[in-house]
């Protein structure tokens, strides 16, 4: 098994690419390499799993509560 210091830049930008597909499936694939290869310069996300690193980054979009969540949280709080 390879660890992230001994996989090669190129594999690690691609399966982190293929990961950022399966959330973004209209996006081009050569953008979600671009993202990936700004991923792999980031020291953080660059020792991690390519599919982690890609989970990681997309956190904030993935754990943004819903519209009807958003809702529902105001109207508990009498702000609607």
């Amino acid at each position: 098994m390879q660890t992230m210091d001994t996989m090669p830049a190129t594999l690690w930008i691609a399966a982190c690419a293929h990961r950022l597909q399966q959330q973004w499936h209209t996006v081009d694939p050569l953008e979600l390499e671009d993202v990936a290869r700004d991923l792999w310069r980031d020291e953080r996300l660059r020792t991690m799993l390519p599919d982690a690193a890609a989970v990681e980054w997309l956190k904030p979009i993935t754990e943004r509560p819903s519209s009807a969540d958003r809702v529902a949280a105001g109207l508990e709080a009498g702000h609607v």
